[in-house]
């Protein structure tokens, strides 16, 4: 059987070299030939003498042939076939055959003889031997036998030689494998090869002709044990391959059922660390929950011993273009911490120049000492004022109602207080502001927890006891008569105003633009304290609402943050001009809501059965947020200004009344 063709493909590269070729001298089949007597006796000599004839290699003779004299492999003609390779199989394999070829020990060069005179010693004396005759049949086949066993061996020579380019081809095949991303390059080249192989396969096939005549011609049954044992070397070869790649399959398999029993494990192991994670996780959720129960639970009843109606004082500064007030008119005296403590004291000095001694000297100052929760200096900022209450508005996103004033008279830093200062200074936002944006950022934290929260807000003033909606845009701007005060539903405590514009909220730039538009809304007027007064109560309520799906929970609450109006008296108040009757009207309702502000908180520290909500507009919508369930924060303002000591008394006296006043325990509004 014909070779395979790879392993033809692999030994014609070495084929391609110029080969010597014989030429043959078989006698014609049909040539007479002439003998003597002798020779003809030599001719009827029996097969053995003949056979041994063919051995007797010093008596063999070429009457006229000439063969081609010895030869031998030179060590450079495997570095040239080496190169040739090189050029078509590319640069790496070519550098691997160039490897492979210097680490391989060099063949010793065998030498070549030339045919039917290489195996004939020379004669005695260097004589030539004689030519044979043509009758001479003897002579001449032993010449050829002579002639085919120097071919047998050069074919010997070179199939070795083609067995070792093989072996190196092989190696060079192997590490092409290795090489994955030159594999179409590769099959490129490989097409090329095979093109120049099937012209070795070409001339092997001329080759093998030639070898099948000779053969033929010596015994058909020796080319049949030839063939056969060709046939043979080539199925072991091909079982050598096959059981290699059997090997390679095996091994191959064997490491994939291997990775396969290691990724199941770590897939199981991963599985036991997941569940144990999520068991882990959800104990540490409960326990967070727990520790966010309390968290809210001690800050409630933090809040509550610093008492649920507190109330703080602020001085504001003295403006450009105001008078200096004397020294020791106002007077901070440091807490029982020494100066590091916050101020809760303060000292007002009024002299009365209605009284004077019998000698006709001026009176001596009076003072007057109150005392509250805190009280902020002139130099205070709103940083400062707003930390102070962070605590509290963050009551507001555990169910607790807040409500915070601002009470003091016309000028004193109320509205500066709530809403803070014009151009948009950051250092200057007020309470309104940092507020929701302090309550924005709580919740984004408490939604890690599983808590979300809505948020709400609306802004109306409360005019003359009318109530009027702030944030009305268009034709409704300006219009009050429309909005009442009515309780959201049958049996429900929660009040709201008709016709009223409630706006959802979830960023401070919306809010910014609510206080934009309540400020252009808001009804002032120009009186003799200050040249442009709030003459309205303005009440901005955040309705929030949380919930904890997963647990089931929920929760809501009010924050209400008022600026009430001036609360002076009618006198230093009144404006001068054709509007005196206006100015009064204003100044009574705005004087009948704050006494009505009052015995509301009265009644409610006194636990009467009885409490006036429905007496004033601003109590009766601010009636949840002042009850016992609900925490609540007044700050006084003042002025610095000497002129204006009679009104700061009066709101520091009112103050410190209500500073006395003592709530019930404040309860969250949970389902």
């Amino acid at each position: 059987r014909d070779p395979s063709p790879l392993l033809e493909v692999k030994g014609n590269i070495e084929l391609k070299r110029p080969r010597i070729k014989a030429p043959s001298r078989l006698p014609l089949s049909g040539s007479r030939l002439k003998r003597r007597p002798d020779q003809m006796e030599d001719g009827l000599e029996p097969e053995k003498k003949r056979t041994r004839g063919l051995g007797a290699t010093t008596k063999i003779t070429t009457s006229h042939t000439r063969v081609p004299s010895l030869t031998t492999v030179p060590q450079t003609q495997g570095q040239t076939t080496a190169q040739k390779v090189s050029k078509k199989i590319g640069p790496r394999c070519s550098t691997a055959i160039a490897t492979g070829l210097k680490n391989q020990k060099p063949v010793p060069a065998v030498p070549v003889q030339k045919l039917g005179t290489s195996a004939v010693p020379p004669m005695a004396g260097g004589k030539k031997p004689s030519k044979r005759p043509a009758w001479d049949l003897k002579g001449q086949l032993c010449d050829l036998n002579a002639e085919l066993k120097c071919c047998r061996e050069r074919t010997q020579t070179l199939d070795q030689e083609n067995q070792q380019l093989q072996d190196q081809l092989r190696d060079a095949q192997q590490q092409a494998k290795a090489l994955g991303t030159e594999r179409r390059t590769l099959e490129g080249h490989l097409a090329k090869v095979q093109a120049q192989a099937e012209q070795g396969q070409q001339e092997l096939k001329n080759l093998r002709a030639c070898v099948l005549e000779l053969e033929e011609r010596l015994s058909t049954q020796e080319g049949l044990v030839q063939e056969l044992q060709k046939q043979q070397v080539e199925l072991q070869e091909e079982r050598r391959g096959l059981m290699s790649q059997l090997e390679e399959k095996e091994r191959r398999l064997q490491t994939s059922e291997a990775a396969l029993s290691s990724s199941r494990a770590e897939v199981a192991s991963l599985w036991q660390e997941t569940a144990a994670q999520s068991a882990l996780l959800a104990e540490r959720e409960e326990r967070l929950h727990g520790l966010e129960m309390e968290r809210r639970r001690l800050h409630n009843q933090l809040q509550e011993l610093k008492g649920n109606i507190r109330v703080f004082c602020r001085v504001r500064p003295v403006l450009p273009g105001e008078p200096t007030p004397p020294p020791g008119l106002l007077l901070f005296p440091s807490g029982p911490g020494g100066p590091s403590d916050p101020p809760t004291r303060l000292s007002l000095s009024r002299s009365d120049e209605r009284r004077a001694t019998l000698s006709g000297a001026p009176a001596p100052a009076t003072r007057h000492d109150f005392s509250f929760d805190r009280v902020f200096p002139p130099g205070s900022g709103q940083d400062e004022v707003f930390e102070e209450i962070a605590m509290l508005v963050q009551s507001a996103l555990d169910g607790y109602p807040v409500c915070i004033f601002a009470y003091g008279q016309t000028g004193s830093g109320k509205t500066f207080t709530m809403e803070g200062g014009p151009g948009g200074d950051p250092q200057l936002e007020g309470l309104i502001p940092r507020a929701l944006r302090h309550l924005f950022s709580v919740a984004q934290e408490l939604s890690g927890q599983g808590w979300s929260y809505s948020f709400v807000a609306s802004y109306v003033e409360i005019y003359n006891e009318t109530v009027r909606d702030l944030l009305a845009t268009g034709t409704r701007k300006g219009q009050g008569g429309e909005c009442e005060i009515r309780r959201a539903g049958p049996g429900s405590e929660e009040l709201t105003v008709t016709n009223a514009r409630y706006v959802p909220v979830s960023c401070e730039k919306e809010v910014e633009a609510l206080l934009h538009l309540a400020r252009q809304n808001r009804a002032v007027a120009r009186t003799a304290q200050n040249e442009r007064s709030s003459r309205s109560h303005s009440v901005f309520q955040l309705q929030i609402s949380g919930q904890h799906s997963s647990r089931g929970l929920q929760c809501g609450a009010s924050l209400s943050l008022v600026d009430l109006a001036g609360s002076e008296r009618l006198d230093p108040g009144l404006a001068l001009g054709p509007g005196e009757r206006e100015r009064l009207r204003e100044t009574q309702a705005i004087n009948s809501s704050l006494s009505t502000l009052g015995l509301v908180i009265m009644a409610l520290s006194n636990k009467e059965s009885h409490v006036p909500y429905r007496n004033s507009k601003l109590t009766y919508l601010l009636q949840n947020s002042l009850g016992g369930s609900a925490k609540m924060l007044m700050f006084v303002n003042i002025s610095p200004l000497e002129e204006n000591i009679s009104e700061s008394l009066n709101s520091l006296r009112f103050a410190s009344k209500v500073n006395q006043c003592v709530i019930g325990t404040a309860q969250a509004n949970r389902k």
